[in-house]
């Protein structure tokens, strides 16, 4: 009987904060209610109150929760660049699923969320920050020291150089639709993007074209002083 209340709860769980994700993500913070959370996930108000103490619990919960977006991007990453040997090819893979991922609606609305309450909530937006976004950015200046040392990058400082990818990558798209709402984007702009993203990035940082070329054959012939 125990386990079946606690599976109860939890499903019952899951439905207020997937009820109440819909809802902070369309509406906002101050959009949203406890009574709309209730009536979305169809369980009573004291069911959510007994779960969530209130709507900021509520909001820093599911917020939090999305983090775990990062594991997937820090992967796209690491197996983007796993025993590549072309570089330039593996950047415009990388670039292309990067770039459509970040740009899927739900990503952007939660981002526009964040941002609008992160002065209400610092820690929240701190928090998302790290455990997300900066892990990717750190995951990806790892694989840049590593083409470097191995002779197929040319990275000075690889954390600033997977800062200067991502902006090249997100810049016009993301800020576009972060005042204008939607996303209104065709797959083949999408694919400029990332294409032009990547040409500019190798131009910054790639292996100068007199490191690559072999030293030049003698003749094996001696010239003679006159």
């Amino acid at each position: 009987m125990d386990d079946q209340d606690d599976t109860r709860a939890g499903r019952k769980r899951r439905d207020i904060m997937q009820a109440a994700m819909t809802l902070f993500l369309t509406r906002g913070y101050d959009g949203t209610s406890m009574d709309e959370v209730a009536l979305t996930a169809a369980v009573s108000k004291p069911t959510v109150y007994k779960h969530f103490a209130d709507k900021e619990q509520l909001f820093r919960e599911i917020v939090l929760s999305t983090t775990d977006q990062a594991v997937g991007l820090v992967q796209m990453v690491t197996e983007t660049f796993a025993d590549s040997d072309n570089v330039e090819q593996s950047l415009r893979e990388l670039a292309q699923r990067f770039i459509a991922n970040l740009m899927e609606p739900d990503v952007l609305r939660l981002r526009r969320l964040v941002i609008a309450t992160a002065e209400r909530f610092p820690d929240v937006g701190r928090t998302w920050y790290e455990s997300g976004f900066e892990r990717a950015l750190e995951a990806l200046a790892g694989s840049f020291e590593l083409l470097t040392a191995q002779g197929a990058l040319n990275v000075e400082d690889p954390l600033t150089a997977a800062n200067h990818f991502v902006g090249l990558l997100l810049w016009i798209p993301v800020n576009r639709v972060m005042f204008t709402g939607g996303n209104a984007y065709s797959e083949s702009e999408i694919a400029t993007f990332a294409t032009d993203a990547v040409d500019t990035f190798l131009r910054a940082y790639a292996v100068p074209p007199t490191a690559l070329a072999p030293p030049p054959q003698r003749d094996g012939t001696r010239r003679t002083r006159r």
